[in-house]
Order: structure tokens, then sequence, then C-alpha cells
């Protein structure tokens, strides 16, 4: 889980990233795959991505929480959860230096590790179940996203995207909203 833009202050949001990213490419005339990395929570938000002009997404987060994710999970207030890392978190960052020294730290190793600067966080997830199952969810989603977008595949939903900006009061329209979610 990145904190790397609250820890460097550097960074942009992830569909800005895209759609400039994918500028660059074509400016270039080059064929590079443009990969969104951050910030999907959703099927939606893959479909807003593809929309943008990735060709793929990473779902670190979404599969985190699946039985094929390391680690175990556990029952916490009653919700089955798994604890997930940033690969540029602290913890990360030790288990790292362990796995390279078999655990066989100087007092000078200690003694850098306070020195390191995280980019990343160590949290919890909701437990997911079987990866196919998420996976099927998602790809329901995209299906209907393409439908949607009145694409029959990726490239034509990014000829047909066109993005919108909403305020705080449209975001709260489009989720669930005067019902309690069960």
């Amino acid at each position: 889980i990145c904190t790397t833009r609250i820890v460097t202050g550097f960074g942009v949001p992830q569909l800005t990233a895209i759609m400039d990213s994918r500028e660059g490419v074509r400016l270039s005339g080059r064929d590079i795959p443009i990969i969104a990395d951050g910030g999907i929570r959703a099927s939606g938000d893959i479909v807003k991505a593809l929309a943008a002009g990735a060709e793929t997404v990473m779902l670190g987060s979404m599969f985190a929480g699946t039985e094929e994710s390391p680690g175990s999970s556990v029952i916490r207030d009653g919700q089955k959860i798994k604890v997930v890392r940033g690969m540029a978190s602290l913890g990360a960052a030790l288990g790292r230096q362990a796995a390279e020294n078999s655990g066989g730290e100087s007092a000078e190793d200690q003694e850098d590790w306070d020195k390191v600067v995280p980019e990343g966080v160590e949290a919890v997830v909701p437990y997911r179940g079987e990866v196919s199952d998420v996976l099927h969810q998602l790809v329901g989603g995209l299906r209907s996203g393409l439908s949607y977008g009145g694409a029959n595949n990726i490239l034509e939903l990014q000829e047909n995207a066109e993005f919108i900006e909403i305020s705080p009061a449209g975001i709260m329209e489009s989720g669930t909203h005067d019902v309690r979610k069960i």
C-alpha cells in the first residue's frame, strides 16, 4: 500500500497519470503499453483506467484479500481479514533484509534501519475468498462497462471515452444511498 505521494509530495492522480502517459506515448510515435498502478478498488475503476488509455491494470490490493495471496486470514471484530503490506513499507524492507542475511543483523545494520523512510504501509483488507471469484466479478463489471461505453473491445472503449468532472454530491449519488447495505 503505497504512500509515496504523501511521503515525498510527488505524484499525480491515477487517471491523470494514464492520460498524460498516453499522450506522451502518442507524441513519441512508439508502441509502449500503459499500466495503471494504483487506485483500483472496483471493476468500474478498471473500466475508467482502460478508457483513459491503459492497456492493463495492477490489482494488488484487489487480490491481497484472496485465499491465494500470501499471509493468513484472521478474524477481527467478527470480520475475516488479511494483513497486507506495501513493498516499500518498513515491514517489507525488514523482511527482505532478514531473507538476505538470514536474520544475522549487526548493531550497525539495526541503526541503518532507523534511517529508512518507508513509502508504504501495512494494513488489513477484507478477506475476499478465492481469486477466481474476484476475477469473475471484475470481468463481469468490465464487460458491463464496455457495453455502457458502446464498445465491443478496449480500443473502442478508448475511442468512445468521454470524461467529465463530478462533484462530491455526484459521487455520493453514484453509490448506494438512502439504504443500509447488508
